[in-house]
């Protein structure tokens, strides 16, 4: 029966890997540019408090975002960890209002013990960044002579399937490294079609393409004494250059442009710290840098592509009241959170705001918790393009014990 179990879930999770690489997983007229909404990687639990994960160090969560973290995880369990979500937003802008919505596979992570509490492997799939827009303008020449809509539409994502491990140097010290094969295409149109018909219509179509290895390095440092324990953890990844290609192509003239290279994904760092209170309260911050205007994009810097650094601001708490409290609602996990990051794109300016709640559902059969987040996210110019969107994510973090031997 454990063997089938085992069979069913790896078959499982192949299944939702090949979806979730086919996903989009936003609505946003903001991805239009650059490389669309970048994805933080952290599991539902923590992205209800904020998004945070660099200093949490939680033995019933993948924390990807950490590849320190990993040993946190019971000796004799297997984690599974999968997640989906729909998303409704409506935006704005001189043309008038729109409202889109969409539901999508978000993750599918594994984690599990490789050598007591000393070593710990964990590996999945995940976005990187989402495209997924479509906006219509209509308009007329100087004068009313021609009357014509513009057309904006945009859809892919890119990918990555990682492998990471991690060190218990000393009893208070952990050391990871996650390793990152990434890939998509990230497709953009634009139609310009005239009411008269004696006018014809242009259409735009962009696609890049990219692949590369990259690396991910993280550290914590931890204590615990009586009922209090914290942890302080920081990571780190270098630039890295893309193999890339972007084509562009016009109907007008049949044109094709190719060209080859010039894309990197910038160096980033961040640090982040956790204090838990005789496991029933969390309190949790992260900041993050990337530093996308020397990233090269288009051939170019990053700061003459119009892109700009992106820092982040993760805030959390979560709280239950008892954890072995025979009433159910004690047991519960209830979190919240508040993200304040940079738009990294010039021309769209100002700050991407999110607060987020989330309620965690322990189940006493398994050691499985559901996992629930509601997110609000404001971003853009009243005055101009403006986009609010709710977003309802549940995740199911599944633990169960593989390692250990049964008596006869």
């Amino acid at each position: 029966m454990i063997k089938n179990k085992k069979i069913f879930l790896l078959l499982f999770a192949l299944a939702w890997t090949i979806g979730v690489a086919a996903q989009n997983l936003t609505s946003s007229p903001f991805s239009r540019y650059a490389y669309g909404d970048m994805n933080d990687n952290v599991p539902v639990g923590y992205r209800a408090m904020g998004g945070v994960g660099y200093g949490m160090r939680n033995n019933r969560a993948i924390n990807p975002a950490q590849p320190a973290s990993y040993t946190a995880c019971d000796t004799l369990t297997f984690m599974f960890d999968i997640a989906a979500s729909a998303n409704w937003s409506r935006y704005k802008d001189v043309g008038g209002k729109k409202n889109k919505a969409n539901g999508n596979l978000e993750y599918v992570t594994m984690q599990f013990p490789l050598y007591k509490q000393w070593i710990a492997m964990s590996i999945g799939l995940q976005p990187y960044s989402s495209v997924g827009y479509d906006i219509s303008i209509s308009d007329s020449t100087a004068g009313g002579g021609y009357h014509y809509t513009v057309n904006y539409g945009g859809e892919g994502n890119i990918s990555q399937v990682y492998g990471g491990l991690s060190f218990n140097i000393r009893n208070w010290f952990a050391f990871g490294a996650n390793v990152y094969y990434m890939w998509g295409e990230l497709s953009h149109m634009r139609m310009l079609s005239f009411t008269e018909s004696n006018v014809n219509s242009t259409i735009q179509y962009e696609n890049l393409s990219v692949s590369n290895v990259r690396f991910r390095a993280g550290a914590q440092f931890f204590h615990r004494w009586e009922k209090h324990a914290f942890s302080i953890g920081a990571v780190f990844e270098p630039k890295l250059k893309l193999h890339s290609e972007l084509q562009l192509f016009e109907t007008q003239g049949d044109t094709v442009y190719v060209i080859s290279g010039g894309w990197q994904l910038p160096m980033m760092w961040g640090v982040g710290g956790s204090y838990n209170w005789a496991n029933r309260l969390t309190l949790a911050f992260d900041y993050e840098c990337q530093y996308m205007a020397s990233a090269m994009y288009g051939g170019e810097p990053g700061s003459a592509s119009g892109l700009r650094d992106r820092n982040r601001y993760s805030f959390g708490v979560e709280y239950r009241h008892n954890p072995v409290g025979r009433n159910y609602a004690e047991r519960m996990l209830w979190r919240a959170g508040i993200n304040i990051q940079d738009e990294y794109v010039a021309i769209v300016g100002g700050k991407k705001i999110t607060a987020s709640i989330g309620l965690g559902f322990p189940l006493w059969s398994v050691g499985t918790v559901i996992n629930t987040t509601i997110e609000y996210t404001h971003r853009g110019n009243p005055a101009g393009l403006e986009d609010n969107s709710l977003r309802f994510t549940i995740g199911a973090s599944i633990a169960e014990n593989w390692f250990f031997k049964r008596k006869l």
